[in-house]
């Protein structure tokens, strides 16, 4: 669904910034995300008896591009679920939305190291088209992982700035669709919002995007389904970013 204007909107002075999500649009990781979530809530559904976990369904209903707490809370919320908070320390064999959301993450983590990742190829594309350009890149994840992932996946001298689930905890920022984790990485590199492209996959991100009055929001469609992200607020929706290098070269 390609914006009949996006070529000059990208090559025109007023955007100065690409801040991209890391899961999904950086990197294939969603898919070690998503067995991740498949066998934690598999397993939790059954014992509590509810109606199994939907695969795709939920997670974009419910976790998609979220903080891995939020992620647990809505989606056990979402089968009639309660359990205690917990600590963020809790280990991942306790019953808590956060012992599970730590379950989740260790799932996560030896999966990453197992099979390792790479970025996706247009994804690298788009990268390298913007070397030499003025635009400045920055990634906003909701993961804890972002550095871990960016480094396996050999890229994290690409970026000038890092806003990640790390980075929010430690400063109390809401995460997606809450759009302040975006906001603040244009802050650190001395940018307004209106000055910067948000690419998201999930539609938590896309909505972050809109609710925060970016100069553009970029939907990449891998899975979410374009029209949606149209719906929860993209301006243009591409299935992979190699669509975007075009419009790249040669800005200046």
């Amino acid at each position: 669904m390609p914006a009949p204007n996006l070529n000059d909107a990208l090559q025109g002075p007023r955007l100065k910034a690409f801040l991209f999500d890391l899961d999904g649009v950086l990197t294939p990781t969603v898919d070690l995300h998503k067995e991740a979530w498949r066998l934690l809530f598999e397993d939790e559904f059954a014992k509590h008896g509810v109606a199994p976990y939907e695969g795709e369904a939920d997670y974009v209903a419910h976790v998609d591009g979220k903080p891995r707490f939020d992620g647990v809370r809505d989606m056990l919320a979402a089968r009639g679920i309660t359990l205690p908070e917990g600590e963020p320390t809790d280990p991942p064999t306790a019953d808590t939305v956060m012992g599970l959301g730590n379950r989740k993450n260790e799932m996560f983590e030896r999966a990453l190291a197992e099979q390792g990742i790479a970025a996706y190829p247009g994804s690298l594309a788009l990268l390298d088209a913007l070397r030499g350009t003025h635009f400045e890149a920055a990634v906003v994840s909701s993961s804890r992982n972002a550095v871990p992932v960016l480094e396996v996946a050999r890229i994290r001298d690409r970026f000038d700035v890092i806003v990640d689930g790390v980075v929010a905890a430690a400063e109390g920022l809401p995460g997606k669709p809450a759009p302040d984790t975006y906001r603040a990485a244009a802050a650190r590199l001395g940018l307004e919002p209106s000055e910067c492209v948000v690419v998201e996959d999930a539609l938590s991100g896309v909505q972050a995007g809109r609710a925060g009055d970016f100069g553009l929001v970029i939907g990449v469609d891998r899975g979410a389904g374009g029209d949606e992200l149209i719906a929860a607020g993209a301006d243009v929706v591409v299935d992979d970013l190699s669509e975007l290098v075009p419009a790249t070269e040669g800005a200046a």
